[in-house]
């Protein structure tokens, strides 16, 4: 069994061993496309397939659109250079579908359908792989927020992260064993997300919601949103930070920088950070 550059520090647990044999059976002598973002399971996953089949035979698959913010792009570069295995840029049109734009609680299917798509019509043949996997993890799975998983299912795109059990908190143990840049990363959903259900996504507004958080970013602050309410954006932070961003002088820089991607008003969530918030409040209205 073959590693990457970054493996020798990381050892071989438990928990990883399911997850480098399933690798290693779905894969055989072939290659292996990962559906990579730079976040957390998708760069432990793309370290796995590394240790697993050697980095020659792994390429790290980065969906390109608007909804990608720069920095996001960036960083995920960065892992991938980390772990030592290339990155295949894969330009996806998903704003070009009504669907997606419309913004249903099921957006994220039409995203993921999108770039799977997009991986069997250009990547697959031209790159010479195998299958292709994303990085589900096992609370992932039972979240049932996550329509991007029924567009993975239907592709045949590979979950092994998921279906060797492995929580969040036992990815992220992973990651920081192997040192992978994204140890510690905070979650960081599309542009998309940012915007509530049933109305409109479009690249105006993902533009919006990037310059608004990567200001935010500069002034000191990690793990945040803003979420886009037309001439309102609604700041979030966790609930341990409410009190400094209410206190000058980063009050004032936190209105300033939001005021400067567009926005006219600016608001602070009480409520603190709220991840999948608006798909949970449109599931929560079915039920």
């Amino acid at each position: 069994m073959q590693t990457g550059p970054i493996m020798q520090t990381g050892p071989i647990t438990d928990a990883v061993d399911p997850v480098i044999a399933g690798i290693v059976e779905a894969v055989g002598e072939g290659r292996l496309g990962v559906a990579f973002s730079g976040g957390v399971d998708s760069s432990v996953l793309l370290a796995l397939a590394a240790r697993a089949l050697g980095p020659a035979r792994v390429v790290a698959l980065l969906g390109v659109s608007p909804s990608l913010a720069m920095d996001e792009r960036v960083a995920a570069h960065e892992v991938a250079r980390v772990v030592g295995v290339p990155v295949v840029e894969v330009t996806t049109a998903e704003g070009e579908d009504p669907e997606y734009r419309r913004n249903g609680a099921d957006r994220c299917y039409f995203c993921k359908n999108e770039l799977f798509t997009r991986i069997s019509d250009e990547v697959l043949t031209a790159h010479g792989l195998s299958a292709v996997a994303y990085g589900e993890n096992a609370d992932d799975a039972r979240r049932p927020d996550r329509p991007g998983a029924r567009a993975a299912r239907e592709h045949g795109v590979l979950s092994p992260l998921a279906d060797a059990g492995l929580d969040k908190a036992a990815v992220r143990r992973i990651a920081r064993a192997f040192g992978l840049p994204s140890a510690d990363k905070p979650a960081a959903p599309c542009l998309a997300s940012r915007i509530p259900h049933l109305e409109e996504v479009t690249p105006h507004k993902l533009a919006q919601i990037e310059a608004a958080e990567a200001g935010l970013r500069r002034l000191g602050l990690g793990d945040l949103r803003v979420r886009h309410h037309g001439e309102v954006a609604r700041v979030e932070v966790p609930v341990d930070d409410l009190a400094r961003v209410t206190t000058d002088p980063l009050r004032q820089a936190v209105v300033d920088a939001v005021r400067a991607a567009g926005f006219r008003y600016v608001g602070l969530d009480l409520a603190g950070l709220q991840s999948g918030s608006f798909t949970l409040a449109q599931l929560q209205l079915r039920a």
